[in-house]
């Protein structure tokens, strides 16, 4: 669609790409019945959320399609247009495809060889990190090897898929649960991109990186390792992205990876104004950090707040804050605002809660404050 995206993205999915679909499958096939298909889709597409709106587009599309499964994927193919010119444009000017995406994933798990070329060609155009993941658990072995040929392949897309389809514990995806178990098999695909041209790619290797640490430490520290001595910047970068959640837990081995070594010459305070907020607030975190010692100390500042929950219990939240060096002696100041505001993942409670200030994964300083009840 020509238009751009305004209001909630589940808007885009509605009648008017309905009937873009259905102008671009007349125009190569004058007997599709577009009229039907916009008649299918029209009544029920407007309660609909995002998913819901998507699948109901590739539901209309296989009913109005050929009955056989790879003739009415040749058609989508078909319409797909040229790929991306780019890295970016995926959830802008590819996002129409996204039906397509879905048709694949839906109805194509019985048509493994046609089903795989249309992953990727779907890839080129968006995105077909969700529909294949239903590949790789039924056709594990060959969807790898697939994996690993794209790898390979001159698009930046489908190297990226490469590591973002594969990753066990992807955002609103399927989770992979073989690869939950046992990472080998991504392990190795990682290996292949740790240094690819795109920082695109690098981005999805490291954040699949993270997804591994959260179920085998170990597995991501050797391999940290490994890459942090022998890369260079980029893979150094990967390499930080990748331990963040580590990095958080303060994981003494990861943080020694990345040159934050635990000092017993480190002491720090922290303040927390206001004392008594309400929500919507934003607190303002003032954390001071002194080298005691007679070295240089490479400081990663982290804070965290211990939420109450609604049977009175806390629950830890660690946030990022600063990285800074400190020379023999010296001392710093460092402030960051906190928005405190209701998010989709947390409810805020009333009651006293406690923030906690991490200095190279050791906890060296608290603070609180107390949310008061909603007028």
């Amino acid at each position: 669609m020509s238009e751009p995206i305004t209001g909630p993205f589940k808007n885009y999915y509605g009648l008017a790409l309905a009937q873009e679909y259905a102008a671009k499958l007349s125009a190569a096939d004058p007997d599709f019945a577009a009229e039907s298909f916009i008649a299918e889709i029209a009544p029920e597409i407007e309660p609909l959320e995002l998913v819901g709106r998507v699948r109901l587009i590739a539901a209309g599309l296989r009913s109005h399609l050929p009955p056989a499964y790879p003739e009415a994927l040749e058609r989508l193919i078909a319409i797909l247009g040229d790929p991306l010119p780019d890295e970016g444009g995926m959830f802008n000017a590819g996002s129409w495809v996204y039906p397509i995406a879905t048709f694949v994933e839906v109805y194509g798990l019985d048509d493994f060889d046609i089903s795989v070329r249309g992953l990727y060609e779907v890839t080129k155009r968006f995105t077909s990190e969700f529909a294949i993941r239903p590949y790789l658990v039924r056709y594990t072995e060959p969807m790898l090897a697939h994996l690993h040929r794209w790898a390979d392949d001159p698009n930046p897309h489908v190297r990226r898929l490469v590591s973002e389809g594969s990753r066990p514990r992807l955002p609103w995806g399927k989770r992979l649960e073989m690869f939950i178990a046992d990472p080998t098999p991504t392990l190795a695909l990682l290996e292949k991109l740790k240094d690819d041209p795109s920082v695109y790619v690098r981005k999805s290797v490291a954040n699949h990186l993270n997804d591994i640490a959260k179920d085998h430490p170990a597995r991501v520290i050797e391999t940290a390792a490994r890459w942090y001595a022998d890369g260079g910047d980029h893979r150094r970068w990967i390499v930080r992205h990748g331990l963040r959640t580590l990095v958080k837990a303060g994981n003494a081995n990861a943080l020694a990876i990345l040159g934050y070594a635990a000092s017993e010459h480190v002491a720090a305070t922290l303040a927390i104004s206001p004392a008594h907020v309400s929500v919507p607030s934003v607190l303002t975190l003032t954390a001071t950090v002194s080298n005691q010692g007679d070295q240089a100390v490479e400081a990663v500042i982290d804070y965290c707040i211990h939420f109450v929950r609604a049977n009175g219990s806390t629950g830890a939240k660690v946030f990022k804050w600063s990285a800074l060096t400190l020379p023999p002696g010296e001392t710093r100041t460092v402030v960051k605002r906190h928005l405190l505001r209701p998010v989709t993942t947390r409810t805020l409670y009333s009651g006293l809660h406690r923030v906690e200030l991490q200095v190279n994964g050791a906890r060296l300083a608290e603070a609180a404050f107390e949310l008061m009840p909603a007028q």
